[in-house]
């Protein structure tokens, strides 16, 4: 039987290194936050990284800052110019993720914003090449729906925990409101004629879906 422990640090030696910022900054997450599990951590960090690199986006909009381990990784990609938008209702967290976009010196091109991510995407006046959705998985139903339009044909969402620590395929679990919305988000996608999607089985899923129609 294949040691998972043992697969897991072979793939994390066989990726390209943590940078120090992100390093420094999974660290005090999980010295000092609460519920730092939620952190993407270097294995996701990467592919969010590379997916960003492949789209090169003009903009990008995130749903769920947490301390901004993400929104690092995802600006990478960004085209000359562009600007990651990054939504956080949780006021406390965003001095943290301040500090390291920052130390990242990418204050110029991620945006900040805190507050209820319903009430903000509203607000903005940009289309998103590349949306990563990763808050309240009870609203991840009214995310999609307040999204989809602003991201053009050929645009791409990303939406982690999509398998929800396994929850989506125990008929006992289907009750639970985090449940509920991760299991009627998924069934929108699959049944929405207007995309094409896969979900990667990395963590906890990661759902990766193109635009294809309006």
């Amino acid at each position: 039987m294949i040691d998972q422990v043992l697969l897991d640090q072979y793939i994390l030696e066989h990726i390209s290194p943590e940078d120090d910022f992100l390093r420094e900054l999974d660290r005090e997450t999980h010295l000092k936050v609460l519920r730092s599990r939620m952190l993407s951590g270097h294995l996701q960090g990467q592919i969010l990284s590379m997916i960003s690199y492949m789209i090169r986006p003009q903009n990008i909009l995130e749903l769920g800052t947490f301390t901004g381990y993400s929104a690092l990784c995802l600006a990478k990609g960004l085209a000359e110019g562009g600007k990651l938008h990054t939504i956080e209702i949780d006021d406390e967290l965003e001095s943290v993720a301040r500090k390291y976009i920052s130390k990242a010196g990418m204050a110029e091109r991620i945006v900040q914003h805190i507050g209820d991510a319903r009430e903000i995407i509203p607000t903005l006046e940009e289309s998103f090449d590349l949306v990563f959705v990763d808050a309240d998985k009870r609203e991840y139903p009214d995310y999609y729906r307040l999204v989809f339009d602003r991201i053009p044909v050929g645009g791409f969402l990303l939406a982690d925990n999509i398998l929800w620590n396994g929850k989506v395929v125990e008929p006992e679990a289907a009750d639970e409101e985090q449940t509920r919305g991760i299991l009627e988000f998924n069934d929108m996608v699959q049944n929405d004629p207007r995309v094409r999607n896969v979900i990667l089985p990395v963590r906890d899923g990661i759902m990766l879906l193109q635009k294809t129609a309006e």
